[in-house]
């Protein structure tokens, strides 16, 4: 089924955490901190974390260099002493962190003691790396007396967020491409470590042990420098040299009396499932069989194979997560030197405030991008509405989800030859057999008073109630309710109850009050099938009922005379118009506020592989009943789509090993498809109920940039490059923010010397809010290919006149060049309309920079 996980975010944060305390005031938490008006808050302090502090050491030490190196040179030339060194990425081993790490927490605890004196507490956390604060378990009252202290900048209270390969390495053309151009796949990713925050992982599962199918061992990643819990759930030995790092976060969900250790677990070991499937998505071994019920549904692998794993547990199976924790998850990430941080995690609503990009996750992960990692996110599951958008600000990565085109069909031939289609990885009936049918609703033992006494019988829930003789060697015909939608009637317990029966196989039709929900192929280890439509369901039953006979006294049923085959659904077919845009993937424009204004960047960035995606699965996991007890799942959503670019950024980072993570995101956009496999436009699903009935060409607000394209991201020519500085001036551009800029990162806008709004970023892609008469964009291009001569083509948006300049130009490696866009309108219309750049390079580079405009004012002259 199609995840979306509920997370109740405790305190949002901003950046840093890492240190874990469970502080107590001057007494254990009683009644007067469990009372309503307490809460969980995250509070920033002005003084800055040690990744500011590292980074303020490095630049005044290259200032020095470079000032004694121009005091002795009689030309003055400093342009090479001018770029600071990024502080160690295993920062987490050097002396400074400890002492520094140390200071900090005993700052924080005393703060707590001076403005809290003689009151209870609880401090959960104690950040310092990318942000200097704490989350703490204050009432209301204590948490307006720590926002008078001068030391501090902020102060957030929790709020809600949720969550958002066999086959797909090959849609995205891996073996043959990316794989091969970089080694193949048995070095593909190496040296590289993937951060997942998560619902944990199951160290047992073949896709993470510490050698390959080829029995080759993983070299240590040297960079790093996490560690592994151990617990009686996280035995020593669990992590390897593929897992080598776990933890998990639960002192907020603790604080508040909701954790359940023996369903949540207090380790990193993965109760839910997600966890562990994303995590083999963008970096499980390659070669694993996925078999599930029995069946061998092909070799697994993940986009990045030899890449290694990192997992911060902040997500839990039975209440979701809190923000305080997954903001001390980013941060113990990014202290342990994780190269890619991949989230399945969106808000739960839109932040408040004068942006949504000042939020505790989003600041969090800014100071995550300035420390080097490339963050990817999920857009979220909440398409396919305009602005539906969970993913907001431009520093973050943002994955969309699309089809690919294997796709499991079965179908059941009735005895008029009228064939319905359906899913279900089922075993087919004996060929060229059918075999007799009969409902659930009709097997009774007692069928005056079955449906009474329970009216979900014909769920087929129960084995008691059937009378066997009837079911025997025939086909049993059972409802799909929307109890089967909220868990409480599953699939393999009427699969089981058939079993009992004796039935050769079981057909479940759609209840008509069951609407608009995506049912994925389900393993069945009987003949069997699931009819997802109403209509169809229609057609089975009518001919069902027409083929009964009855006693035309008592009108008993004397004979069933429907019969029907089921031709299974084990076997893939591949020849499936794919990619397409589904449904449920959160669409753009980006809402910059909670008023709906539209920011001026593109959101999503890219979309990806989401749609029916086998992965690893805990061999605990209970969230998914249909695969409880396997190896392997099969799920959606953009939880599933952001893992495999996780993972193609991990080859691309692999191989420009110097690249920034804004460049990483250049290099998949830019190189982007936006045609499918048979050579059209890619299509989007536009309604919930019937989505392929609704489908039409899909615009950068619903796919970005357009599909994944991993062998072209290793290779994309030109570089459009995005500093954090940048990124600051943008936020310093936005009306109002100067103090929420100031309380989240202790800059001063009013000392900036320039602002930026956001079409003026230096992104892979030119968004327009709102085109009043005309507005010029420029975009710096860096050329990391052979020298290069490139010609431009325009397509502009309906509405808009553009002229791009230069329109024919030369580029050395190593070399940059200014693109100026003037987009002017001529049209006056609030409807969004679309243009694309393209960059075509005389070596075989294409540079695509897709252009949205959305209200568009004409000049009256």
């Amino acid at each position: 089924m199609r995840r979306v996980f509920m997370v109740n975010f405790g305190v949002f944060l901003l950046f840093c955490f890492g240190f874990l305390s469970n502080s107590f005031g001057q007494d254990n938490l009683d009644s007067d901190v469990n009372s309503s008006s307490t809460s969980v808050y995250i509070v920033t302090l002005r003084q800055a974390p040690t990744l500011h502090l590292l980074q303020q050491q490095e630049e005044a030490k290259v200032n020095r260099v470079r000032d004694k190196h121009h005091q002795g040179s009689k030309h003055g030339d400093t342009s090479k002493f001018t770029k600071p060194k990024i502080p160690p990425r295993n920062i987490s081993k050097s002396r400074y962190w400890r002492s520094r790490r140390s200071a900090i927490v005993q700052a924080h605890d005393s703060l707590l003691r001076t403005t809290l004196k003689g009151e209870k507490y609880i401090k959960l956390y104690s950040f310092h790396y990318l942000i200097n604060g704490f989350a703490v378990f204050v009432s209301s009252q204590q948490a307006e007396k720590l926002s008078r202290r001068k030391e501090v900048a902020n102060i957030v209270m929790d709020f809600s967020v949720r969550t958002a390969t066999t086959y797909t390495p090959q849609f995205m053309g891996l073996p043959k491409g990316a794989w091969v151009k970089e080694g193949g796949y048995e070095t593909a990713g190496e040296g590289i470590v993937i951060g997942f925050i998560d619902t944990g992982i199951d160290p047992t599962h073949p896709s993470f042990n510490g050698t390959d199918t080829s029995k080759r061992q993983y070299p240590i990643p040297k960079h790093f420098s996490g560690v592994c819990e151990v617990t009686p759930d996280f035995p020593s030995g669990s992590c390897n040299r593929k897992l080598v790092g776990a933890r998990h976060f639960a002192q907020s969900a603790i604080t508040r009396g909701i954790f359940n250790s023996s369903e949540d677990y207090a380790s990193p070991f993965d109760g839910d499932g997600h966890g562990t499937h994303t995590a083999s998505i963008a970096a499980g071994n390659h070669g694993v069989s996925a078999v599930v019920s029995g069946h061998n549904f092909g070799s697994a692998s993940g986009i990045a194979p030899r890449a290694h794993i990192s997992v911060y547990k902040a997500l839990y199976k039975s209440f979701g997560g809190f923000a305080a924790d997954v903001v001390a998850a980013i941060d113990q990430a990014a202290q342990d030197g994780v190269d890619i941080l991949s989230l399945s995690i969106t808000p739960n609503r839109r932040p408040p405030g004068v942006a949504t990009f000042f939020n505790p996750l989003d600041m969090a992960m800014l100071s995550a991008v300035k420390a080097g990692i490339f963050v990817v996110q999920a857009a979220g599951n909440t398409g396919p509405s305009p602005k539906s958008m969970s993913s907001f600000s431009p520093w973050i990565y943002t994955v969309g989800a699309a089809s690919h085109n294997r796709v499991y069909s079965n179908s059941i031939i009735l005895g008029n030859n009228v064939t319905i289609p359906g899913v279900g990885l089922a075993l087919p009936t004996d060929e060229g057999k059918r075999y007799r049918m009969i409902s659930a609703l009709d097997a009774l033992k007692n069928k005056s008073s079955g449906v009474d006494k329970d009216m979900y019988v014909g769920e087929c829930q129960d084995y008691d109630g059937f009378d066997k003789n009837l079911v025997s060697g025939n086909l049993l015909i059972c409802s799909y309710s929307i109890r089967f939608v909220l868990g409480l009637s599953t699939i393999q317990q009427a699969l089981a109850v058939s079993k009992n029966l004796s039935a050769k196989g079981v057909v479940f039709y759609m209840d008509p009050y069951v609407l608009g929900f995506q049912i994925n192929p389900t393993p069945m280890n009987m003949p069997g099938i699931i009819i997802p439509s109403a209509e169809d369901s229609k057609v089975l039953l009518k001919y069902y009922n027409s083929s009964l006979e009855r006693d035309g006294t008592t009108k008993e049923i004397v004979r069933f005379g429907a019969v029907a085959a089921i031709a299974g659904g084990q076997n893939a077919n591949f020849s499936n118009r794919a990619p397409k845009i589904m449904y449920y993937s959160a669409r753009g424009p980006d809402p910059e506020d909670s008023f709906l204004n539209d920011a001026d960047f593109l959101k999503p960035n890219l979309v990806a592989p989401g749609n029916s995606i086998w992965g690893a699965w805990s061999s605990v996991a209970t969230d998914s009943t249909e695969f409880e007890g396997e190896k392997f799942a099969m799920m959606s959503g953009t939880s599933m789509a952001a893992p495999h670019v996780a993972g193609v950024a991990a080859l691309i980072k692999q191989k420009y090993r110097k690249f920034s993570p804004s460049a990483i995101a250049s290099a998949l956009s830019t190189t982007a498809v936006q045609f499918d496999n048979k050579g059209e436009a890619i299509m989007a699903q536009r309604a919930y109920a019937n989505p392929d009935q609704t489908l039409s060409p899909a615009t950068p607000f619903d796919m970005g940039n357009g599909f994944v394209n991993a062998t072209a991201a290793l290779d994309p020519g030109l570089i459009f490059d995005t500093s954090f500085e940048d990124y600051m001036s943008f936020l310093c551009g936005v009306n109002g923010s100067a103090p929420v800029v100031f309380n989240y990162t202790g800059k001063n806008c009013l000392l900036s010397n320039a602002t930026l709004i956001g079409s003026d970023l230096n992104l892979p892609s030119i968004t327009v809010a709102r085109l009043n008469s005309t507005r010029t964009v420029q975009r710096l291009m860096t050329n990391i290919a052979a020298n290069e001569t490139y010609s431009v083509g325009l397509i502009p948006p309906f509405g808009v006149s553009m002229k791009v300049s230069p329109t024919h130009f030369s580029i050395a490696n190593g070399e940059t060049k200014l693109l100026s866009v003037i987009l002017q309108a001529t049209k006056n219309s609030s409807i969004a309309s679309f243009g694309r750049i393209k960059l075509l390079g005389n070596t075989g580079h294409n540079v695509h920079i897709p252009v949205s405009v959305i209200v568009k004012i004409a000049s009256n002259r």
